[in-house]
């Protein structure tokens, strides 16, 4: 009999802009890698303005793990490399050639090759950097020894993509990057599912891996989540993560020999014409989807989902670990007396508004924190929908004053930012968790080093 674990725990949050499954070719000449979505990657530039590059060639690396190198997910000539404060490296901007050429690394199959070989053909080939790792939600390091790979075939978040149109007709190279994984841990490879949202065969025929099978509700699908209720993360451990559509790209890496960036994208929010998925390559222009299927101005734009992604302008690029765009509207209005309505079409997750008589309806929602900056209560809000047995309270509070033993007594080894974002949206403080949480752990490597 399946074993299935049911969190009750946590929020889903139904919001108006699901991508039907049409899948459309989007082709642009803009492209641009961002290091800020490297976490814990300090990039030292292998490039320079008016350079050409092949999709594969390395564009940057961290210069305090040399062997981590990123790379271009097209061909073409670098136009721009755009900095911000302090100089921070904020976007490699590439031009990409009409007829792509890619860089060479030869093909292979890591069921024959040992973890030396594995690990090798990865980091030459970029791939290596679509695992995170825990602690610290950082690009892993290959010098570390994971005691387990967890891989969530499932997503949870509001409108985000179905990951089994993400790897339909991909078996053979997701299978192929589940090899490479299991060769890169001495323990086990866990691919997390879930009964009712996943249906295609990739996920169920995949070898070599324990199927974990979980249902809930948000943040269900996250991989830290199901790390904690599967192999939770002790002090001097780490575990590896990733997704679905990386490893699809892992696998491409060792079947062709090359780094073929190549994904679908969902392009939802109530501001979308007609939401749907686009086929592209990572790092792509959004500015010809805003043009041909948004409505409206005074919209943010998102890469990523809206509780974790990042804001981008409508001429911005897609972030090179996301496989959704976002729209909503903005937030800068104010209601007269809002708070004293019925709010029969606001969404809320206590019982303020009568709209919890509608848990299943779609909302309209935009980027309005309705309040300000408040005192850090205690509210038990937080343990409501965080699925996970630690104190977030307490320990967030523990990051405000860099208390690194009570961090460490609080579990700041097993959460990662995504793990916290529905803690920041029920917030009666409207105190900004996940940037807090990312203070803290970057203070934990920091002094744990």
């Amino acid at each position: 009999m399946t074993r299935i674990t049911k969190l009750k725990k946590g929020l889903d949050i139904h919001m108006v802009g699901e991508a039907s499954k049409t899948v459309r070719d989007y082709t642009t000449g803009q492209f641009a890698v961002k290091p800020t979505d490297f976490s814990g990657v300090y990039p030292k530039l292998l490039v320079r303005e008016g350079d050409t590059v092949k999709a594969g060639s390395p564009l940057f690396f961290d210069k305090y793990r040399e062997q981590i190198r990123v790379v271009s997910p097209v061909s073409g000539t670098v136009t721009a490399i755009k900095r911000g404060k302090q100089r921070v490296i904020e976007e490699i901007c590439i031009h990409a050639d009409e007829r792509p050429a890619y860089e060479s690394f030869g093909t292979g199959q890591p069921s024959g090759m040992d973890r030396d070989a594995v690990l090798a053909h990865m980091l030459k080939t970029g791939t290596f950097t679509f695992i995170h790792q825990l602690p610290y939600a950082i690009v892993a390091s290959p010098e570390s020894n994971p005691k387990s790979i967890f891989v969530s075939a499932f997503d949870t978040a509001p409108m985000a993509p179905d990951q089994d149109l993400l790897v339909e007709g991909e078996g053979e190279a997701f299978q192929t990057g589940l090899d490479a994984l299991g060769k890169l841990t001495t323990g086990k490879v866990y691919l997390g599912v879930s009964p009712s949202r996943n249906r295609s065969k990739v996920f169920h025929e995949a070898r070599g891996v324990e199927v974990l099978h979980f249902e809930g509700p948000h943040p269900a699908g996250n991989p830290g989540i199901q790390i904690h209720h599967t192999d939770p993360v002790n002090k001097g451990e780490v575990v590896w993560y990733l997704r679905p559509a990386d490893v699809v790209i892992i696998g491409r890496a060792f079947l062709q020999g090359v780094f073929d960036a190549t994904t679908l994208v969902a392009l939802t929010g109530s501001e979308v014409r007609e939401p749907h998925y686009v086929r592209t390559l990572r790092g792509c222009s959004i500015e010809g989807l805003v043009k041909a299927g948004v409505e409206g101005d005074n919209l943010r734009y998102i890469s990523g989902n809206v509780l974790t992604g990042t804001r981008i302008d409508r001429r911005g690029y897609i972030g090179y670990f996301h496989n959704q765009i976002s729209v909503i509207p903005e937030g800068n209005h104010y209601e007269f007396f809002g708070w004293a309505l019925p709010g029969l079409g606001k969404f809320s997750v206590s019982r303020s508004y009568l709209s919890w008589l509608t848990p299943n309806k779609k909302y309209r929602l935009h980027t309005n924190l309705n309040g300000g900056h408040r005192a850090f209560v205690m509210t038990g809000e937080y343990e409501r929908v965080l699925p996970m047995d630690i104190y977030p309270v307490h320990l967030l509070k523990a990051i405000m004053v860099e208390d690194i033993d009570l961090m460490e007594n609080l579990g700041i080894y097993e959460v990662s930012e995504e793990d916290f974002a529905l803690c920041e949206v029920v917030c009666t403080s409207k105190t900004p968790v996940q940037a807090l949480l990312r203070q803290g752990l970057d203070l934990m490597r920091k002094e744990m080093s």
